[in-house]
């Protein structure tokens, strides 16, 4: 499954992703996190250095291989550098696994407290003015257009603050978004923002409130989310010592707060994995990102680069490689 946490700046986010992450390799599940914030904070919090985090390789560092890998032979792309952060997968693309040995996790996925992590990179002072930070996080966006998660599989990406993931199909890339939410009425404002973009499409909207101290700091949630609000974390010693660099492993996070993951894993579980309504979604925000920019920076009509009678769904049980194009087979490593 798919998991993403947004929230305001400051609400916790990658606090709470962190912990989930630490969460579900405690329970000796496989998991791949991305921090595709533009505050990259994740290495840090999952317990690896200010230094080690800043030595990471980035995966928009690697945009080219990302490209020409997942390229595999699909006849419908002209070349790598024709493909966009949007670009689908189709008949001869190669296809991702969370756990698996590729070019890409080999240049860019790093183990940082028992989870595999890759990070998109930060935004740089070369940047200012001339980037948008959603360039950085194409990257995200075409590996998860390409990977199959299976059964008991977690992909868990911390995204950035506000409402900007709506700047790119990137939301609808997920099988449960999990919001974070302070019991503030600035907070439940971008809860709000968030779910009134993410109803549009179908997404999974699920609120954790975070910081919670109270009785009526839950009454307060409830009011303003009603039944989207699914459970809650309440402040944290093992949190705080772990912000002062005493890191210790998540059985010592309070019983009450350990519960509130298992809350949210137990949703994300529940929830159905809809593969045509993945692969249709990939297939419009490709075709709107066409019309609006891609097409001209390209120099060909990137609608061509869809696939009609391609299904992501059907290769979701299958080992990975190169899907197969009719008389020709091909191993992957």
């Amino acid at each position: 499954m798919k998991i993403a946490f947004v929230g305001k700046g400051g609400s916790g986010k990658t606090t709470l992703g962190s912990l989930f992450v630490g969460h579900l390799v405690a329970l000796g599940k496989p998991v791949l996190a991305i921090d595709a914030d533009i505050n990259q904070h994740l290495a840090v919090a999952l317990g690896a250095s200010e230094a080690d985090a800043a030595s990471l390789p980035a995966l928009g560092e690697h945009l080219p291989l990302v490209k020409e890998y997942l390229r595999g032979w699909n006849p419908r792309i002209s070349s790598a550098a024709t493909m966009v952060k949007t670009t689908p997968p189709g008949t001869g693309s190669r296809l991702l696994r969370v756990v698996e040995d590729n070019p890409i996790y080999r240049a860019c996925v790093r183990e940082i407290g028992g989870a595999r992590l890759a990070v998109t990179g930060p935004f740089g002072e070369g940047d200012l003015g001339v980037a948008c930070y959603h360039s950085k996080v194409g990257a995200v966006e075409l590996m998860l257009n390409h990977l199959v998660d299976g059964a008991d599989e977690y992909v868990v990406v911390d995204m950035t603050a506000g409402a900007d993931a709506f700047a790119s199909g990137l939301f609808t890339r997920f099988d449960v978004t999990f919001l974070v939410c302070e019991p503030t009425v600035r907070s439940v404002g971008v809860y709000r923002q968030y779910l009134g973009h993410a109803q549009e499409f179908g997404v999974t909207v699920a609120v954790v409130g975070n910081k919670v101290c109270d009785a009526e700091d839950v009454r307060f949630l409830r009011d303003e989310v009603g039944p989207g609000l699914l459970t809650w974390v309440g402040r944290s010693e093992h949190v705080r010592a772990a912000e002062r660099g005493d890191a210790s492993p998540i059985g010592g996070l309070e019983p009450r707060n350990r519960a509130a993951l298992e809350d949210m894993r137990a949703l994300v579980d529940r929830t159905g994995k809809d593969w045509a309504a993945y692969q249709r979604q990939a297939v419009e925000f490709h075709l709107r990102n066409a019309v609006a920019w891609a097409n001209a920076r390209a120099g060909e009509d990137l609608a061509g680069q869809v696939d009609p009678d391609f299904a992501l769904g059907e290769h979701a049980g299958r080992r990975r490689g190169v899907v197969p194009i009719a008389g020709r087979v091909s191993r992957t490593g």
